[in-house]
């Protein structure tokens, strides 16, 4: 996902609601969903029906699934039913929690299919309310556990299951989802039924529905993936230019991390409330997102690597958030590096390094982060200090073995979910490296290196004596690579830091003119000012 400002208002909610344990501490694994909704113009209450099948993971006789209750303000979801097929069963919905007793005792592996039948208006997840052009729209808009607010399900990213999506609407609405158009007809002179199907488990944060008055494109094709823009009848021209460039993105990363994980790509306008949203096979931008002057490639491209790193390949819980935003931010990096050079890549590390030395001056939160307020987690640590991670491995381990490292972890986890630990035993393979120091402080110590560089040249030896001190309260250990100018030319040195100070002795055949730190972008670090 990329970021946006979001009003004041709806960050203070967000605040609040995003912290539902998102560790599996359920005794269910979801296998499939299917949701029946219906959808009005003339009301914000949708009716819905949830037909869940699920395996469960121990003995037991009760269960939970997540569910928004009714709220101070009237909106939330009211439980009419749950039956087990022809039978009804007892429930209890209260603090966002459905509980669900069972007829009899269940035995652990046991698969059973539930539906639960239930209405509300929706206090978030679904996002009902007008377009920029005052249309009236309904956008799922789920991370990162927000869609128990308008879905039964086991809100977590770590229970992946397949999906349908069964909308019954007004007429003149275009529906769009995850998965493969199954099914779209006339139920009546003002309603329409379209059914999504998807058969890849996905998370629950990456479900979601899109309902508007949209403008659809023809398909263009990655490969024999069908590409297609959606975006508001207004927006037609300049929305089919905007996103034009997402055919050629995926078909790049086809080549660079492995075969593509869905059926079709959409690329929708939307009321996300971020920047963009990487549901998977229908990725959500922002709906002031379109301009026609182009200029969203970088943006088309960390979401789309998002369908892989994310989508398909998910972390176990959020405390591995780098694992979907520092890889998406990244490979961002390295298909602008691809098409437009190193020059423009290093200009994109640069930014990317200052927010991250930005955000150590006020955090002291490594990557790895035990915070249960997720949204919080959406800053530099998982972002751009994930990407400069990645960038570190790559000059570590040589190209062609970042490569490989990639596309196996792709191999490896794909339609799973995946840790920081797992990430480490997969570059540890495929390089055949000891990686352990270079991961445990990147990604499990706060900071970054603060470094004081000086250096002062013997005429008379004709060396140069370059120290490096450490100006941060822990030490890192990592290779400095040096640019010596001088009259008769430039001499590139790396020396290992892991000491408090560190220096070295450079013969030089004449005069320094000046120093230069970490030349080649290759070192995520910060000038002492001192």
């Amino acid at each position: 996902m990329s970021k946006i400002k979001i009003p004041v208002v709806i960050a203070l909610l967000l605040t609040t609601c995003c912290s539902i344990n998102a560790q599996n501490t359920t005794n269910i694994d979801v296998q499939h969903y299917r949701f029946a909704l219906s959808l009005s113009d003339h009301t914000d209450m949708i009716q819905g029906t949830a037909t869940i099948d699920l395996k469960f993971l121990k003995n037991t006789t009760t269960f939970h699934l997540d569910l928004g209750d009714i709220d101070s303000t009237g909106k939330g979801m009211k439980v009419l039913k749950v039956s087990q097929g022809r039978k009804q069963i007892f429930f209890n919905h209260r603090n966002d929690k459905l509980w669900i007793q069972l007829p009899t005792a269940v035995k652990a592996g046991s698969v059973r299919e539930f539906t639960i039948e239930y209405s509300g208006i929706p206090s978030d997840g679904l996002i009902i309310g007008k377009s920029i052009y005052k249309k009236r729209t309904f956008f799922g808009d789920n991370w990162p556990n927000r869609a128990h607010h308008w879905l039964p399900c086991n809100d977590i990213p770590a229970d992946k299951a397949s999906l349908e999506f069964i909308i019954t609407a007004p007429k003149h609405y275009s529906i769009v989802s995850n998965g493969i158009k199954k099914e779209e007809r006339v139920v009546n002179d003002s309603t329409k039924l379209t059914h999504w199907k998807e058969d890849v488990p996905l998370p629950t944060k990456v479900m979601v529905i899109g309902a508007a008055d949209f403008a659809v494109s023809e398909p263009a094709w990655a490969g024999n993936i069908p590409v297609t823009s959606w975006v508001y009848e207004e927006d037609k021209d300049k929305g089919f230019k905007d996103y034009a460039p997402a055919k050629d993105i995926l078909q790049y990363y086809i080549d660079y991390i492995g075969p593509y994980p869905y059926k079709k790509l959409a690329n929708v306008q939307s009321k996300t409330i971020f920047g963009g949203m990487e549901n998977a096979g229908a990725i959500f931008y922002y709906e002031r997102s379109i301009t026609g002057n182009g200029g969203l490639e970088d943006l088309l491209a960390h979401e789309i690597i998002h369908q892989w790193f994310g989508d398909m390949v998910t972390e176990t819980d959020f405390r591995h958030l780098w694992l979907s935003e520092g890889f998406a931010t990244y490979l961002t990096d390295v298909y602008i590096e691809s098409k437009y050079g190193t020059d423009s890549m290093n200009r994109r590390l640069a930014e990317q390094r200052s927010a991250v030395t930005d955000f150590a001056k006020r955090s002291s939160l490594p990557v790895v982060d035990t915070s249960s307020n997720y949204m919080r987690l959406l800053n530099a640590n998982s972002y751009q200090k994930g990407a400069w991670i990645l960038h570190m491995l790559r000059n570590t381990v040589g190209d062609a073995a970042f490569k490989k490292i990639i596309k196996e972890q792709y191999s490896k986890f794909g339609g799973k979910n995946s840790s920081s630990a797992d990430f480490i035993t997969t570059a540890e393979t495929v390089s055949m490296r000891h990686l352990e120091l270079f991961f445990n402080q990147w990604l499990y110590k706060p900071g970054v290196p603060v470094l004081a560089t000086t250096w002062k040249y013997n005429a008379a030896k004709k060396n140069l004596v370059i120290t490096v001190e450490q100006k941060q309260p822990a030490l890192f250990t990592f290779p400095l690579e040096l640019q010596v100018k001088t009259e008769k030319g430039n001499i590139i040195k790396t020396m290992t830091v892991k000491k408090r100070k560190t220096s070295i002795t450079v013969p030089v055949k004449g005069p320094v003119s000046e120093l230069v730190p970490d030349p080649n972008y290759k070192l995520l670090w910060e000038p002492s000012s001192l």
